[in-house]
């Protein structure tokens, strides 16, 4: 039987040497059966663990959080990436998920690596005015709270999340709400989180993920989350410049940094890197 005692531990998208947010990582020559995965996942307890395994001519990989199984990860495919870097050398690793093909990057050095990912397709829609009451009533905002140059949308870089961005820094660091509560609206909804952001300057974003459906108040750091939003901004020509960092964490004192780069291709792929710090085995 597969223990937690041979699941490596990193911490994505760590701001310098602090912070970051910690994911499980698991290589094995064959993908552990599912009821292991998702065990061993709740037993780590962390939003979310990876499991990879050789296949073709890459890795098949399964993300799992403490309540179930996640299409796609971007801070455990950081941790993966930062993982594959230091067994194998840096290079560029071709990863199988359930739904798609995507790659990830890793450079190590010292204790941890630089990675980046390549996120799935993207995509964006309005979110329904239904959807958007129910959300701000669940984090007790109002429509007056919101920053109308980015309208609330559903938008996709692996996973969908909803994204509503606020007016204020303020009222994105007073965020809170009832994690049952936000459980059911996610599921309801078919999301994987909320993205609620701030735009500091068109290329600098503060950004909180309540990740209620995987049964995690909230995640220090989410890279899918990222490509989403990126993603989204291309859709609406914001003036991000061809690049955009996502400061993420801080408010619950764990501070991350994410950099995703946009290309001008509608739809096309989003790049997000960061950092990542080997936390121990």
């Amino acid at each position: 039987m597969q223990t937690i005692t041979k699941v490596h531990k990193v911490a994505a998208f760590t701001s310098g040497d602090a912070g970051g947010n910690p994911a499980g990582v698991m290589i094995r020559a064959a993908l552990p059966e599912e009821p292991a995965m998702q065990r061993i996942a709740a037993e780590m307890g962390f939003s979310e663990t990876v499991f990879a395994a050789p296949h073709e001519d890459g890795w098949r990989v399964r993300y799992f959080s403490p309540d179930g199984e996640v299409a796609f990860c971007g801070h455990a495919t950081i941790a993966l990436g930062a993982v594959l870097a230091r067994q194998h050398g840096d290079g560029i690793f071709p990863l199988t998920t359930n739904h798609a093909r995507v790659t990830v990057e890793g450079r190590a050095h010292g204790d941890g690596a630089m990675a980046a990912l390549q996120s799935p397709a993207t995509s964006s829609a309005p979110a329904a005015p239904a959807l958007v009451r129910e959300a701000l009533q669940l984090f007790g905002y109002t429509l007056a709270d919101l920053d109308d140059r980015i309208p609330p949308a559903i938008a996709s870089g692996g996973v969908r999340h909803l994204v509503l961005a606020l007016a204020s820094r303020d009222k994105l660091r007073a965020m809170r709400y009832e994690l049952g509560a936000g459980r059911g609206l996610m599921q309801r909804h078919g999301l994987t989180t909320v993205a609620l952001v701030h735009a500091e300057t068109p290329r600098r974003f503060h950004a909180r993920n309540p990740f209620a459906s995987g049964g995690v108040y909230e995640d220090p750091a989410t890279g899918a989350a990222a490509a989403a939003l990126a993603g989204y901004l291309r859709d609406l020509d914001w003036p991000h410049g061809g690049a955009i960092d996502i400061i993420q964490g801080e408010d619950m004192g764990a501070p991350c940094l994410l950099q995703a780069q946009i290309p001008n291709q509608p739809g096309s792929s989003i790049r997000v890197s960061g950092r990542a710090r080997m936390m121990g085995d």
